[in-house]
């Protein structure tokens, strides 16, 4: 029988944030807070999701639950477990929410009763902990399903959407349909993007933009020394002179060292310390184009060898990620197209799968990568929001992105960023990160200002707001 399995989440203070708001909007927050604790007396808010690690949604809900408990809000996180087949489906759900057929396997019947079999047992340990008048918040596809029997059990459901579409196709269509009988039994359900919302949700939609921690380790200081050992001991870079240790500070304040190595397909040496980097951080998924960021950047060097740069893309181990079944044959493609290159483009180009067995130390990787890089790329056909760009936008890198989904949202093209107009033109994307290289005040001025759009818009703070306004939305309906 499949069980759904807990997430312990320490809680946060909020206080953290007081020194990093203005005396108005520290009082406003402190203030709703104190709101929604006494709305929540005696109720838990669930968020149930489908994996605990890898992925926007992973990143985002442990550090949103913790602040809420710092609140005094019983927040907690549940992870549904499922099959391979379960996850296989919801992948193919995935892809067709972004209009894509991926696999191009069905969604028929015999797809429906397998996820709602897997469902099913879940549901029937969730409703020995969820209690009526609980507000529980599902995310993604894959959850969908258990709506109704939570529903039925006097919960307050509201579903969350992290992905979409602006211009719906039959595969969007394809994936509504199917979804449909569970997203009946969602009080509201909420998306990144207004575009996102099928007809069917028009008068219960609303839109909540996801945000990073800003105190996570992904994003806390780090200086440029700490991040160049920490990369030199993974194996992204060469080893250098620096004397500083490899280590970060824990979300529990006790100092952790990055130890592992990433897996690093590549021919030679790693990129020198002094060398630019451009990298892309993301699933190893065909959404996020891996294989176009490649072209494109073989594509730059052939025309402009005189930059000297180095590509690094980089995805979290492919086993390591239960709800993404697809990763390692998308890998496969990457490194196949990998082979076909020039021997002077294999020596500048770095295929890195890194560690995910302590995910603090992952993320400490990851922050090493985007603040040691001279341009960050997120290159995807499709994006729901893209937070590994927000996350190199507040480290104040350069970055160029495709103008789809919630990336189009965050970058103004020209103020903060480069936006392709076209996600697929390797060219353009070429010409991108080439002007960013050859033009490095121009790229400083772009990451000063990206930082801004982050503290601005995209932080904790304006997300719990968010939150807990659809807490009392929720009681409303």
């Amino acid at each position: 029988m499949l069980k759904p399995f807990e997430v312990h989440v320490p809680a946060e203070p909020l206080t953290r944030f007081e020194h990093e708001l203005d005396e108005q909007g520290w009082n406003a927050l402190r203030t709703l807070a104190q709101q929604t604790q006494a709305r929540m007396a005696g109720r838990t808010f669930w968020n149930i999701s489908s994996t605990a690690r890898g992925g926007g949604v992973a990143e985002m809900l442990p550090r949103l639950i913790a602040y809420a408990r710092g609140t005094g809000v019983d927040a907690r996180w549940l992870v549904l477990t499922g099959t391979p087949e379960f996850f296989h489906i919801t992948k193919r759900l995935h892809h067709a929410l972004h209009g894509s057929p991926g696999d191009g396997s069905g969604l028929g019947t015999s797809e429906h009763d397998c996820y709602d079999e897997v469902l099913r047992d879940n549901a029937e340990e969730l409703l020995v902990l969820v209690k009526p008048g609980d507000v529980v918040l599902l995310h993604d596809p894959q959850t969908v399903g258990l709506g109704p029997a939570l529903s039925s059990a006097g919960a307050h459901v509201a579903w969350r959407c992290h992905i979409g579409r602006d211009t719906p196709n039959a595969e969007v269509e394809r994936a509504w349909e199917f979804l449909a009988p569970g997203l009946a039994a969602a009080r509201l359900t909420v998306f990144s993007r207004a575009a996102y919302a099928p007809p069917q949700c028009a008068d219960r939609a609303l839109v909540i933009q996801p945000s990073i921690d800003i105190f996570a380790v992904k994003n806390q200081p780090m200086t440029p020394e700490v991040a160049r050992a920490i990369l030199a001991t993974t194996g992204l870079l060469r080893e250098t002179s620096d004397t500083a240790t490899p280590v970060f500070t824990r979300a529990d304040g006790v100092t952790g060292r990055v130890s592992r190595g990433a897996d690093v397909i590549r021919l030679g040496a790693g990129p020198a310390a002094e060398a630019p980097l451009v990298v892309q951080v993301s699933r190893w998924d065909p959404l996020k184009d891996p294989a176009g960021v490649l072209l494109g950047f073989a594509r730059m060097l052939r025309k402009a060898p005189h930059v000297h740069a180095e590509l690094v893309l980089a995805g979290p181990a492919v086993t390591s990620v239960a709800d993404d079944p697809d990763a390692a044959a998308t890998l496969e493609d990457v490194h196949a197209l990998w082979r076909q290159q020039s021997r002077f483009v294999r020596q500048h180009v770095h295929l890195a799968c890194l560690p995910m067995a302590d995910s603090e130390e992952n993320a400490a990787i990851v922050n090493a990568l985007q603040r040691h890089a001279s341009v960050v790329t997120q290159k995807s056909l499709q994006e729901g929001f893209g937070l590994t760009l927000t996350e190199a936008m507040w480290k104040q890198r350069a970055v160029v992105a495709s103008a789809v989904g919630g990336l189009q949202d965050q970058v103004v093209t020209g103020e903060n960023g480069l936006l392709l107009r076209e996600a697929g033109d390797t060219e353009a994307f070429a010409g991108a990160v080439r002007s960013l290289l050859e033009d490095p005040a121009r790229a400083a001025a772009l990451g000063r200002r990206a930082r801004e759009t982050v503290r601005a818009r995209f932080t904790a703070p304006r997300h719990l707001t968010d939150l807990a306004r659809l807490i009392e939305r929720l009681d409303a309906r």
